[in-house]
């Protein structure tokens, strides 16, 4: 499996585990596979659903910062890269 560095985490929200994600490259659909990296992250995550200002969005591009909800522990500065079948 290919990835592609699309993001970075700009902060998680530890209660209710949502990263907030900062897309720097290409675009994030809803039902992509995300892989978040850092010194002490490592985890895929399957997008079910994004949010930006609250509201559903289906296509995340450059310059969004999205909400997903991630079951691993995602830390400020985590590199966000999509998952690609190539």
């Amino acid at each position: 499996m290919a990835e592609q560095e699309i993001g970075v985490v700009t902060h998680y929200f530890g209660k209710v585990g949502v990263a907030a994600i900062e897309i720097t490259a290409g675009e994030l659909k809803v039902g992509d596979t995300i892989h978040i990296k850092g010194h002490t992250s490592d985890f895929k995550e399957h997008v079910d659903s994004m949010q930006v200002d609250h509201e559903s969005v289906e296509v995340a591009r450059v310059g969004d910062s999205v909400g997903i909800k991630v079951s691993g522990h995602a830390r400020e500065h985590d590199t966000v890269f999509k998952v690609t079948s190539g």
